[in-house]
């Protein structure tokens, strides 16, 4: 397996499996934990929508210490200040002071991770293994969110959050070792056309943000509600659909990389839009609502395979994968705010949880239409149509 054969890619995604058995843990009750806190649901996706609008803001500040330090000690401060965030998530008690902290505690980690990650898994991953490389990647993080969520569930019942939240922060802190291995990637001070070279991943991303309001924010709130706001069976439910996750294996990645990116597309949109359209009825009836979320697993063995391997190529082929990212990532805090906004809107107004889901449909017929362009379009053989 060629794919396998980089070294510096193994190491990154070793990193992004610990870092997923952290997120597939305490990350996975974010909104979940902030419900039962007492937080409204449409305060919880406005809480949401300010931690997006944060970043955006904070975003503009990582270029000037890219360009200092390299990539690799972003990623790592990233993960330390993100792991930050889940001890105040345990102190949240209502709507106050708490939760504000919180709110910019992640915005901040977020910032520097994500922005960081993506730049440097484009920069040291190879384009004619990009979709393997991924898939890879989120089986690692399918497996390892199998017993993690079954665990956090059960510490935040007999436990409490202080213990359950506490070790989440520790797991995101040990998954910073592997990187310390790993070389540094150096940002260039000047790269013209930067900025123009990044607009269709802003688009993408704008698109994948709004989308993950409906598909992810808004469901992971009703599928608690379903679940009678009970942590241990929501854990269950999660680890379900990492099991279905891990089964679904390596099939796109493969794929993709054999020149059927354009197929890939209709396959992975078509898969995302049929889920939506299930959880819209499904998350008012317990058992349905956890087969809808179990089918989410395998949205994500499709899909992100799919919109990574088209962003990644693009950044690496544009003049510094940084701003690149920096451009993108602002697209999906636009993208994932206002739908979040939206949605917090329409809760508040009465509406059911369906239309807010339902709404994601938007962001998913946007994606596959610039999907397709960007796999119709001359790029380097991992995009390439047959």
């Amino acid at each position: 397996m060629a794919f396998f054969r980089n070294s510096t890619v193994n190491l990154l995604n070793l990193h992004y499996g610990v870092h997923a058995l952290a997120l597939s843990g305490g990350g996975a009750f974010f909104a979940a934990f902030l419900l039962k806190a007492g937080v409204p649901a449409q305060a919880v996706l406005t809480a949401m929508a300010a931690i997006l609008i944060g970043r955006f803001l904070i975003r503009p500040a990582i270029l000037p210490l890219g360009r200092r330090f390299g990539l690799k000690p972003l990623v790592i401060v990233g993960t330390f200040v993100t792991a930050l965030q889940y001890p105040l998530l345990a102190q949240v008690d209502g709507v106050g002071w708490p939760l504000a902290a919180l709110c910019a505690f992640a915005s901040v980690g977020d910032t520097f991770y994500w922005t960081a990650y993506h730049a440097y898994f484009a920069s040291l991953g190879d384009a004619e293994h990009r979709g393997h490389q991924i898939s890879a990647r989120e089986a690692i993080s399918a497996v390892v969110g199998i017993a993690a969520p079954l665990l956090t569930g059960w510490a935040l019942v007999t436990i409490g959050p202080q213990f359950a939240f506490g070790a989440t922060c520790v797991a995101l802190m040990l998954s910073a070792l592997p990187l310390f291995w790993a070389p540094n990637v150096r940002i260039l001070d000047q790269a013209p056309g930067a900025l123009r070279a990044a607009l269709m991943g802003v688009l993408l991303f704008a698109a994948d943000g709004w989308t993950a309001m409906g598909y992810a924010f808004v469901w992971q709130i009703a599928l608690f509600i379903s679940l009678k706001q009970d942590f241990a069976a929501f854990g269950g439910a999660m680890a379900l659909a990492a099991l279905v996750g891990a089964a679904a294996g390596l099939f796109l990645g493969r794929f993709i990389d054999a020149g059927h990116g354009r197929r890939a597309v209709w396959i992975s949109c078509g898969v995302m839009a049929a889920t939506i359209l299930a959880r819209t009825v499904a998350w008012q009836h317990p058992a349905a609502a956890i087969l809808a979320n179990a089918a989410g697993a395998i949205v994500v063995a499709l899909y992100t395979p799919t919109m990574m391997t088209a962003v990644y190529n693009l950044s690496k082929s544009s003049p510094c994968a940084l701003r690149f990212h920096i451009a993108a990532e602002g697209g999906w805090d636009a993208g994932g705010a206002s739908g979040c906004l939206m949605a917090a809107g329409l809760i508040w107004m009465g509406a059911p949880f369906s239309a807010a889901i339902a709404a994601a449909l938007i962001g998913t017929a946007s994606a596959f239409i610039l999907l397709r362009r960007v796999y119709g379009a001359p790029q380097p053989a991992a995009l390439q149509m047959t």
